[in-house]
């Protein structure tokens, strides 16, 4: 953290860090921007159903115990809810709620400053939990198992180790990349879980429910156009709502309706499968300057003037799940659904192709 990096005093710096708690309490970040579209319980969840019905299992033999809820491993692309249901998780088990990420855990301190402040029970969630530092994820495996935490007092040959007891927890980590994850720390989740994308119907009623908390009217086609239009993610659905509610009120519409959306989707350059402009551009590169593939991700993204990271995590994913590409060992491949969908004919050279822009 930068603002600790200042201080002048290391001992300053780690009760700063015990008395920021409030950092990391937070049900209702949306709240303070806005209406929270965040589902509050299990049953406001929409979709997900086998990740709902296990959890719903796990959390009410947890409080027919009287235990703290096994740590739970949730896995699954950005956008699915796996923070809401983190949050919801808290809630159904009537405990407190601290929230972070693993970026922002720099160093071994940073964690004692969060666990030594936990009361029993308390939700303990880490975002992007891939990207730990070894340091803390050995630390946290101790603290995990055994409820305890390592603490060196001292420097040089005075140094010894300290235990801490810290209460019984229960670790939410969540993660886009569960392949990046320290196998040891895999290992130590009790309960693990997949999120996979919303179908169009699901993502309907995720619009209808955010349109009802908004107070703005859909018709029933507009919102599974929508849904059909979100890349099976419901942030992505709730984003394209709200810009449909602009495109609405600008055109005196009461509702949003089917000709609002599908007026909206062409100013906004979404088609019918939720792909954005850069999504087709980097079909068209791939076909046009590289002959349908198959390229290489580095130079891909160079091509497009996008990150390799973002293409890989981002973009490319959708792409695949739509069948419109391939990744092989030799790269990139653009595949003949992927050429339909751009309105070309399948097996053209790269010269015939170029023509037909």
């Amino acid at each position: 953290m930068s603002s600790l990096e200042t201080m002048n005093s290391k001992d300053d710096e780690f009760l700063h860090i015990v008395r920021s708690d409030k950092t990391f309490d937070s049900f209702d970040d949306d709240a303070e921007k806005g209406i929270n579209l965040r589902p509050q319980l299990l049953n406001d969840f929409i979709g997900q159903a086998k990740v709902r019905e296990n959890l719903d299992v796990f959390i009410k033999a947890a409080k027919e115990r009287n235990e703290p809820l096994d740590h739970l491993f949730l896995i699954g692309p950005p956008g699915l809810g796996k923070t809401t249901v983190a949050q919801i998780t808290a809630r159904e088990l009537g405990t407190d709620f601290k929230i972070t990420s693993a970026p922002a855990l720099e160093k071994p301190k940073d964690l004692v400053g969060i666990l030594s402040t936990i009361t029993e029970g308390t939700v303990f969630f880490i975002d992007e939990i891939h990207r730990l530092k070894h340091t803390i994820e050995e630390m946290l495996y101790i603290a995990m198992e055994d409820y305890e935490l390592d603490w060196i007092i001292g420097q040089g040959a005075a140094a010894r180790t300290v235990r801490i007891p810290i209460p019984r927890f229960t670790l939410v980590g969540a993660t886009t990349k569960a392949g990046a994850v320290a196998s040891p720390l895999r290992s130590r989740f009790g309960i693990i879980q997949r999120f996979e994308y919303y179908s169009k119907e699901e993502l309907a009623q995720v619009i209808k429910r955010s349109a009802n908390l908004l107070g703005i009217k859909v018709e029933e086609d507009a919102a599974l156009l929508m849904g059909q239009c979100s890349r099976g993610t419901p942030r992505v659905a709730n984003r394209v709502l709200r810009r449909m509610r602009d495109y609405a009120a600008i055109m005196g519409k009461a509702s949003i309706t089917t000709g609002v959306v599908k007026a909206g989707l062409n100013r906004l350059e979404i088609d019918e499968l939720g792909l954005e402009h850069i999504d087709r551009e980097i079909l068209r590169t791939i076909i046009t300057n590289f002959g349908g593939g198959p390229v290489g991700a580095e130079t891909l993204a160079i091509s497009i003037g996008e990150s390799q990271d973002t293409l890989e995590d981002y973009y490319e994913p959708y792409l695949i799940q739509c069948g419109l590409l391939q990744r092989t060992t030799r790269g990139r491949i653009v595949t003949e659904k992927g050429y339909q969908h751009l309105g070309l004919e399948y097996g053209k050279t790269n010269t015939e192709q170029s023509t037909l822009f």
